[in-house]
């Protein structure tokens, strides 16, 4: 049977490893899933490929979830980031579609480090940020999205406020299921929903329920900050091998 996307097989393998490893983390941390794995795949195929791909599998995480996440989801602020996020998405995905496969590798990668080094900053507010600037912040969300890389914005801006890591990890599960939803119809209309779209998921999910499995069971169990670290420095890794590629 042909691989999808006209992936070898190494390139298949590699990508399988990047879901396993990708669901881990964003098991334990809540984000990262997507980041991750877009990067990746960059330096073996066209990235754009994978932007439905990963949504299809973060909606199939936060079913897993479901039951841990409902009791400590900050619902009034998914509201806020929604209502920006509506406006930036259709510009994120046709905005990607337009500038092509090496400018979108170059621009993921960029935008990869550029977040990485915010979080990895640790930049602090005194206090949480509510009502209109989280609006503010789901727009830039939803344009990030169009790439699949809308949890680094609000990651980076959740990591710099004082929110309890299980609602911090919640609300962000929770947006982003309802994000990625939203962003499938307008994928199917730009045309980058395909059969191959459906096979990847299929040849995934078993990778995908392990290791979102494993990583929940190891933020029950310890502090996430830690692993969240790894994330960063994992996704700052592929960003900057990506960048190489492009520059090749």
């Amino acid at each position: 049977m042909a691989l999808p996307f006209g992936l070898s097989g190494g390139a298949a393998a590699f990508l399988l490893a990047a879901v396993l490893i990708a669901a881990i983390l964003r098991g334990f941390s809540g984000f990262g899933f997507s980041a991750l794995v877009v990067a990746a795949s960059g330096l073996v195929s066209d990235p754009l490929n994978a932007v439905a791909v990963v949504l299809f599998c973060e909606v199939v995480m936060t079913l897993q979830a479901a039951r841990g996440i409902a009791g400590h989801v900050d619902w009034r602020r998914v509201g806020f980031l929604l209502a920006g996020a509506a406006i930036g998405l259709p510009i994120g995905v046709h905005g990607l579609i337009a500038i092509g496969l090496d400018a979108a590798r170059v621009a993921i990668s960029v935008f990869i480090l550029a977040m990485c080094l915010v979080l990895l900053a640790g930049a602090t507010i005194a206090r949480e940020v509510r009502g209109w600037p989280n609006a503010v912040l789901g727009l830039a969300s939803g344009v990030a999205n169009g790439a699949a890389m809308a949890g680094l914005p609000v990651a980076a801006f959740f990591s710099a406020q004082p929110i309890p890591p299980r609602v911090f990890r919640a609300t962000l599960i929770a947006y982003f299921a309802v994000l990625d939803l939203l962003t499938l119809p307008v994928l199917f209309h730009a045309g980058l929903i395909t059969r191959d779209t459906y096979v990847a998921c299929a040849v995934a999910l078993p990778l995908l329920l392990i290791g979102n499995h494993f990583g929940s069971f190891r933020f029950a169990k310890s502090a996430p900050q830690g692993f969240r670290r790894l994330a960063i420095a994992l996704l700052a890794v592929l960003a900057v091998l990506g960048l190489l590629k492009s520059g090749l």
